[in-house]
């Protein structure tokens, strides 16, 4: 059996997860991507060819004049629609590409909830080149959150107050992307969550989720993820009724969501795994083949019943941020410890001597810290105390 991966830049996801297994299960991959270099050098042992992947016309051209296909994967943000389209096109397992489309277009998204009447949030999209004093004539309720129509990780995702503070944002944003469409909408009180999901089209497991804890506005960067085995069943109810509308329930999703006054709303729909080492936790905690789970569903194989998940663990992933921009001069190397029954996993995410520019998103992660325990005063003692004694230094 054969699986094509497609991906573009390498990804801990990928390199630590998906490959191995994939090995494990004994499937022949050949990764398809746009940027082959670095996967060959992470990965020397795995077929590697170039291929525009953000062209789904050029993925179904490139199985088609090579191996015969037997599943089309990504794990990429950018790639699920065209994954889909062309696993659609060999007759393999796939996600319709319609909630793929859906929940990576975040427009598209909020039309088809309110269409579909499972949430109505006040949203505007703003095409490349439209001028956004038009939006300020129909009453953008303020404070709005201003964003890439198509965007990933938090990047370029900012709170404005006002008229002059929206026009300002999307300026500067269209000063970074003068070709990306943007989105404007109604900020959305309340704590924020996740919730991690693994299905197979017909049966549909909840993995828990996490709470998040962000940096202060106006910016919206992940700091701290903190899991919550079983989010109470209300707020799991609602969410799935908005997922179901959208058509996800293939292979995993995590999706982010606030609640307030008991109300669930989504807040962003990623139709892939948790990452930023999130999904690496999940499957030291869960104790399951998380990974190959995923990759099983693509390959046409139901996912059993029961998981056989553990959930009696508790854990908590840290981001360390860049505060400023600078050349990181001294930073801990990774490492692998135990604190009071606490297994602690630091890894690094920036080299020394490494320029870094200041961007207000998970791209300013220099040091992520993964902690699992079976309390989580253990674990939130036992991070913090790691935490605490570590240095990171930057110059000008």
């Amino acid at each position: 059996m054969r699986m094509y991966l497609l991906a573009l830049n390498p990804t801990d996801s990928v390199t630590e997860g998906f490959l191995p297994a994939v090995r494990r299960l004994g499937v022949d991959v050949t990764l398809l991507t746009d940027q082959p270099g670095p996967h060959r050098r992470l990965a020397p042992d795995i077929e590697v060819l170039e291929c525009d992947v953000r062209d789904y016309r050029a993925v179904v051209t490139r199985i088609a004049t090579h191996h015969r296909a037997d599943a089309v994967f990504t794990n990429s943000d950018h790639l699920q629609t065209q994954a889909a389209l062309a696993a659609a096109y060999f007759g393999l397992p796939t996600k319709d590409w319609r909630a793929t489309l859906r929940t990576k277009d975040k427009a598209e998204m909020r039309r088809h909830l309110a269409a579909a009447g499972a949430d109505a949030v006040w949203a505007a999209e703003l095409a490349a080149g439209q001028d956004p004093v038009e939006l300020t004539a129909r009453g953008v309720p303020y404070p709005c959150v201003v964003k890439p129509r198509e965007g990933v990780a938090s990047e370029d995702v900012v709170l404005a107050g006002s008229d002059g503070e929206l026009l300002r944002r999307c300026e500067e944003i269209r000063a970074r992307r003068p070709q990306a469409a943007l989105v404007v909408e109604e900020y959305l009180p309340g704590e924020l969550y996740t919730l991690e999901t693994l299905g197979d089209g017909r049966l549909r497991h909840v993995l828990g989720g996490f709470h998040t804890e962000l940096s202060a506005p106006p910016y919206f960067i992940e700091t701290r993820l903190t899991y919550v085995p079983a989010h109470p069943e209300p707020v799991v109810a609602q969410v799935l009724a908005q997922l179901d509308a959208l058509g996800v329930g293939f292979g995993a999703c995590h999706t982010e969501f606030v609640v307030h006054e008991g109300r669930a709303r989504i807040i962003e729909v990623n139709y892939r795994v948790i990452g930023d080492q999130g999904d690496l936790l999940l499957r030291e905690l869960l104790g399951i083949p998380l990974f190959e789970h995923i990759l099983r569903t693509h390959l046409g194989e139901p996912l059993p019943r029961a998981l056989g998940a553990r959930s009696d663990g508790r854990a908590r992933v840290d981001y360390v941020c860049a505060r400023s921009a600078g050349t990181l001069v001294a930073a801990p190397a990774a490492a692998d410890l135990t604190a009071d029954g606490v297994r602690l996993a630091y890894r690094p995410l920036r080299e020394a001597g490494e320029r870094h520019e200041l961007h207000h998103t998970n791209r300013d992660y220099i040091g992520v810290l993964r902690a699992v325990g079976n309390d989580q005063e253990s674990v939130d003692r036992a991070a913090t105390g790691f935490l605490a004694g570590q240095r990171w230094e930057f110059t000008p």
